[in-house]
């Protein structure tokens, strides 16, 4: 499943998916693999993303 929360987050924010993983300390194609849904993040890097772009892990991850 895509993750377009963390995507509209990322993009309210301006911020690249390069700037993202430059922040978190992963690859751009990382992000993009998370933001297409065919990659599932550890917790830590789930939680790294969350802080980088100031959402909680319930607004980013969490399916409704």
């Amino acid at each position: 499943m895509k993750n377009l929360k963390m995507k509209s987050a990322r993009a309210i924010l301006d911020m690249s998916q390069e700037q993202l993983a430059e922040a978190v300390g992963v690859t751009r194609q990382t992000i993009g693999m998370i933001e297409a849904g065919k990659f599932n993040p550890s917790l830590q890097l789930c939680i790294a993303i969350c802080k980088a772009l100031g959402k909680t892990l319930d607004e980013i991850f969490w399916e409704e």
